[in-house]
């Protein structure tokens, strides 16, 4: 039996390097442009690659978004896993922080997710992972029949949501740190900590 660490080969690396710099130029484009505005050229050009690299990788456009949102999920999954059993004051400041990185790209998912084949499964992967994590987070600080608890953790889904943080920072005119204590006003009123 091998016991030796696993090490990736050089070629096996190149090819990750590859696939992250395609899915960080798939990014960078998805964040300033509509979907309908895509080109795999633009991609291709951003990543340093060409256009049949993306082709053999992905499939084409639908499969590198596809791609980029279900890496993108999972490092959020990653981050809120590690994070959930933190006072809600941690909690807070991490969700706002990631709003502020990615909210309005999680609501742009939503939006042109029937636009992409394939984007609305993951869209709604995504919203299931919310309202799962919003409920494994939030569950022990909730008091009340089970009535009332149900009720507490359908408010806690929709204060902890993106479209929320949105409203408080666009139409709301708050600053992030500002939206940060919007949102723990708002959990204080449905939570307690343990």
């Amino acid at each position: 039996m091998n016991t030796r660490p696993y090490r990736m080969s050089a070629r096996s690396q190149s090819v990750q390097a590859t696939g992250t710099r395609i899915l960080d130029a798939a990014l960078r484009l998805y964040a300033a442009h509509p979907i309908d505005e895509i080109r795999l050229e633009s991609i291709a050009a951003d990543a340093d690659v060409s256009v049949p690299t993306i082709v053999r990788r992905y499939g084409g456009k639908a499969g590198v978004i596809v791609a980029l949102v279900t890496r993108e999920l999972t490092q959020l999954v990653d981050r809120r896993t590690a994070h959930a059993g933190d006072p809600i004051e941690a909690i807070v400041t991490d969700l706002v922080e990631h709003y502020e990185n990615y909210g309005l790209l999680i609501l742009k998912v939503y939006s042109e997710a029937p636009l992409v084949e394939g984007l609305a499964e993951v869209a709604a992967k995504g919203r299931s992972y919310h309202v799962e994590w919003c409920r494994q987070t939030f569950s022990k600080r909730v008091r009340g029949d089970s009535k009332t608890r149900s009720r507490r953790l359908a408010a806690a889904i929709a204060v902890c949501d993106a479209t929320t943080w949105r409203i408080l920072r666009q139409e709301g005119g708050l600053d992030a740190r500002e939206t940060g204590i919007a949102l723990r006003e708002l959990l204080d009123q449905i939570i307690e900590e343990p």
